[in-house]
């Protein structure tokens, strides 16, 4: 019998970036790959948040308070059940990564960076979200450039979604390998 992970042990991922960077697809093809649990961000939103952002209105440290608490609720509850776990969050700030990152040891982040003509584009194509064009400008401003202290793995927007996954697989080496509650490996 598969010996369970420590819950020190159990691997987690954030993937960030500003609106229109990919992180919903890229979590979703993660999760599919390697079977873990995820959870867009987005849909964790306090319906206050979701009315300012369908008005244009950039949201405060205030707004997203209760809305980082839901994503950390969220991971802690994958690591309680003992499973892996990936999702999508903007992340903008250290200070909103380093919360996330308290005491959740093998959380990891993965930053989906980008052109903002290339992000203006994707955006201008999206339709049925809540965040447009018109947030971007002020999510650009708010994000605080990951440093290297932070070991966040940066992925182009540019790559495939494929080509983007196989590039996170590579840097969380023997974590990706690991599939819920066991310490063996999972076919990717």
């Amino acid at each position: 019998m598969p010996t369970p992970l420590p819950a020190s042990e159990i691997p987690q991922l954030v993937i960030m970036g500003v609106a229109g960077a990919g992180k919903s697809t890229l979590m979703r093809a993660l999760a599919a790959r390697l079977g873990w649990a995820c959870q867009d961000g987005d849909d964790l939103h306090p319906a206050a948040n979701v009315a300012r952002m369908v008005r244009g209105e950039p949201l405060t440290d205030a707004d997203r308070a209760p809305w980082l608490a839901a994503i950390g609720a969220w991971l802690d509850a994958r690591r309680v059940e003992g499973r892996p776990a990936i999702v999508a969050c903007s992340a903008l700030k250290r200070a909103y990564r380093d919360g996330l990152r308290y005491g959740r040891p093998g959380l990891r982040f993965v930053w989906l960076k980008g052109e903002p003509a290339v992000l203006r584009r994707r955006l201008a194509g999206r339709a049925g979200h809540f965040v447009g064009q018109d947030l971007l400008a002020s999510q650009i401003a708010t994000l605080e450039t990951p440093t290297a202290e932070e070991e966040v793995i940066t992925v182009d927007i540019d790559l495939s979604t494929e080509a983007q996954a196989d590039q996170v697989l590579a840097a969380l080496g023997p974590a990706a390998a690991t599939g819920p509650g066991d310490r063996g490996p999972r076919p990717l």
